[in-house]
C-alpha cells in the first residue's frame, strides 16, 4: 500500500497518521481491465474508488437512448456516484474502464464505520462534498456561459489525460457537442498553434 497515495486523497488536518492506517485498510486493491463495468444503471452503488491508475468514464442514457458522458476518473480522482451511494436507491449511471487500470475499493458500511469513529475522516468528507457540489455548479454555469472551445481548451489544460486516451464521441458528449463540432473544434485549435 502507498501511503503517499492515501495521504493526496485522506488530506486533512484532522487526520493523524494511525487514523490514515485504520482508513488505508478498510480500502480493497482491485484491478480493473477496459471495458468492466463498476458500476450499472439500476443497480445500488455500494462502494467507491480511490484510481491509482487508469481511466474510467460515467455515463447515462438520455431519452433517445444515447450514451452521455456525466465524468471521467483519472489516477487519484474518486470515482462515485454520490446519489445512488448515499441515498441508497439505483442508479442511473454506469462507470466503466476505458483503459485497464487499478483502483481501491471502499464499501459503504465500511465508510460509514469510519464516519462515525475517526473525526479527520468524517471532516475530510464534509469538505470533500462541498468541493464536489462547487465543482458540480462551476460546470453547470460553464456549460452555459462558455463557447465548447473555451471548455475543451480548459479540459486539454486540467486534465490531459482525457484528451489523449479518451474517443472523441465521449469527449464531445461530456462538453455537450456533436462529434464534428468537436472535430471542427480540435482543428481550429490546432491551426491556432
Amino acid at each position: 500500500m502507498n501511503i503517499n497515495f492515501f495521504q493526496s486523497i485522506y488530506d486533512h488536518p484532522l487526520i493523524q497518521r494511525n487514523d490514515l492506517n485504520v482508513i488505508m485498510n478498510t480500502h480493497e486493491r482491485i484491478n480493473f481491465s477496459k471495458g468492466s463495468l463498476l458500476l450499472k444503471n439500476g443497480k445500488m452503488a455500494n462502494e467507491y474508488y480511490l484510481i491509482e491508475s487508469g481511466l474510467l468514464r460515467a455515463y447515462v442514457h438520455d431519452f433517445s437512448g444515447n450514451e452521455i458522458t456525466t465524468d471521467f476518473y483519472c489516477a487519484n480522482d474518486i470515482a462515485i456516484e454520490v446519489s445512488s451511494l448515499f441515498q441508497r436507491i439505483p442508479t442511473k449511471e454506469n462507470i466503466i474502464a476505458l483503459t485497464n487500470g487499478i483502483a481501491w475499493k471502499i464499501d459503504f458500511e465500511k465508510f460509514q464505520n469510519l464516519f462515525h469513529s475517526i473525526e479527520g475522516f468524517r471532516e475530510w468528507g464534509r469538505a470533500w462534498m462541498a468541493r464536489q457540489l462547487f465543482i458540480s455548479k462551476q460546470r453547470k454555469i460553464e456549460m452555459l456561459t462558455k463557447s465548447a472551445t473555451e471548455r475543451y481548451k480548459e479540459l486539454i489544460k486540467d486534465n490531459p489525460a482525457i484528451v489523449q486516451h479518451v474517443p472523441i464521441k465521449h469527449i464531445a458528449s461530456y462538453l455537450g457537442i456533436t462529434d464534428t463540432s468537436l472535430s471542427r473544434i480540435r482543428k481550429e485549435i490546432l491551426f491556432d498553434l
